[in-house]
């Protein structure tokens, strides 16, 4: 199922992409007009916690409302809508693998000291959505680049999660763009603040439940600036696959439903270019992931 949110009417809510349609089924309003379940979560991070009865929950929502009288009350075509982050606001932040394709670490002059996992966070405050404009910060930054990335989103609870199990706790998959301010980087000699301004972690378009990705180290990664292709990578080259990187995060960090985990980026980004090309005011970058769909965001 794809699934993401949007603002309507000043209210946020979420539900399945429309099947064959550029349309989105508001499953809160079938539920508050036609009282299908019992009960039914407010938000998308509460129902991600009753795993694929939430799934299954919103399949009968689709289903009441298309044999209802007016079943187009309850869908919005996708230019009715203000898109948002499949989750529009984390509980926590964003958990971030660097240096986990071996192309981009030598492009970015990494040394390799061991096998353990490069981890750093983004704010939640820096989360924005596909179509969302991103500015380029040209006060703070002269360097702001793209990475595009694999998105893991958690569906339930975990600590310590052995390798067998790792993908029970995952609820789906998105696209991101872990935006970087390479000067900034380098000015404070960490990651954090460099990667954490305000829409530099933009997500999206869709939610993708997992069942439709029953492998997500066969995906091909495509980023393109302003239609010219800069990355065109693959999951398959992961250093961490997406089950390491839950078990050993897990391991240190209880992970939680709604939580994200960006799981690197190939090789391909403005700074590793000759000569470096960063992103400037009028650049359009897209994303694109098989199975999931294309992020876009223009840059102002």
């Amino acid at each position: 199922m794809k699934i993401l949110s949007f603002r309507i009417n000043n209210e946020i809510s979420f539900g399945p992409k429309v099947k064959k349609q550029e349309a989105v089924w508001n499953v809160l309003a079938i539920q508050k007009e036609l009282n299908v379940l019992p009960s039914f979560s407010a938000t998308i991070v509460e129902g991600m916690t009753y795993g694929f009865e939430f799934v299954e929950q919103m399949r009968k929502l689709v289903e009441a409302a298309e044999n209802s009288e007016n079943p187009s009350a309850f869908k919005h075509d996708f230019s009715e809508i203000e898109w948002l982050a499949p989750i529009p606001r984390t509980t926590k932040n964003i958990i971030c693998v660097g240096k986990n394709y071996e192309d981009h670490a030598i492009e970015m002059g990494f040394v390799k000291e061991s096998d353990d996992l490069f981890v750093f966070t983004k704010a939640p405050t820096a989360i924005a959505a596909d179509e969302q404009t991103v500015p380029v910060h040209a006060d703070v930054t002269k360097e702001l680049d793209y990475e595009g990335e694999l998105a893991v989103i958690i569906g339930k609870k975990g600590k310590n999660i052995p390798a067998g199990l790792a993908f029970d706790y995952v609820f789906g998959y998105t696209i991101a763009n872990d935006i970087s301010a390479r000067d900034l980087q380098e000015t404070y000699n960490q990651f954090f603040l460099a990667k954490s301004l305000d829409g530099a972690c933009p997500m999206g378009p869709y939610l993708v439940t997992k069942d439709e990705i029953p492998n997500p180290q066969n995906l091909t990664v495509v980023t393109k600036v302003n239609d010219e292709i800069r990355q065109n990578g693959t999951t398959k080259d992961m250093i961490h696959s997406v089950e390491e990187i839950i078990v050993k995060i897990s391991q240190l960090v209880t992970l939680e439903p709604g939580d994200v985990i960006l799981t690197g980026s190939p090789a391909g980004v403005g700074k590793a270019m000759t000569p470096p090309q960063f992103l400037k005011a009028g650049d359009t970058v897209k994303i694109s992931i098989e199975g999931i769909g294309t992020l876009v965001n223009r840059f102002e």
